[in-house]
């Protein structure tokens, strides 16, 4: 797809299409805000796809991170599902996005769990780690 030359009226426009195109999202609606799920998509996740957008918007996230979070999630569920062609090992493996729900933001009431604690640690390469408790992980990690 070609882009307009810079300082053009259509340049904005046409990154936002390149942008969407490249997120697997097709804009051809007769609403610029109303975004087209990809082809046999259901329904369901079509509304599930606007719903998300719409909450990352309502919490101030940019219309790009919402349209690229709802994207992905979307994908994920088609994934589990067996709604989709393709779909990685952690698409249909892991927790499903609802039922995690930002159990990995690393924030929280009692900060990260001892599994994200533990996980760091490895990565750290750190002696002892296994028989660690959650605070001694997290001592551990603050050197």
């Amino acid at each position: 797809m070609r882009l307009p030359a810079p300082g053009t009226s259509d340049e904005g426009a046409a990154r936002s299409r390149f942008t969407a195109t490249i997120a697997g999202i097709s804009h051809a609606s007769k609403q610029p805000s109303e975004a087209m799920m990809p082809a046999g998509s259901s329904p369901k996740r079509e509304r599930q796809y606007e719903h998300i957008k719409d909450s990352v918007e309502k919490r101030g996230g940019s219309t790009k991170k919402a349209t690229q979070i709802a994207a992905r999630t979307v994908n994920k569920e088609r994934a589990r599902a067996g709604e989709s062609k393709t779909a990685s090992r952690t698409s249909t493996k892991d927790v499903s996005s609802g039922h995690r729900g930002g159990k990995r933001s690393h924030t929280g009431a009692q900060g990260r769990t001892k599994e994200q604690l533990y996980i760091e640690a490895k990565k750290r390469n750190i002696a002892g780690r296994s028989s660690m408790s959650k605070a001694q992980l997290e001592r551990a990690l603050a050197h």
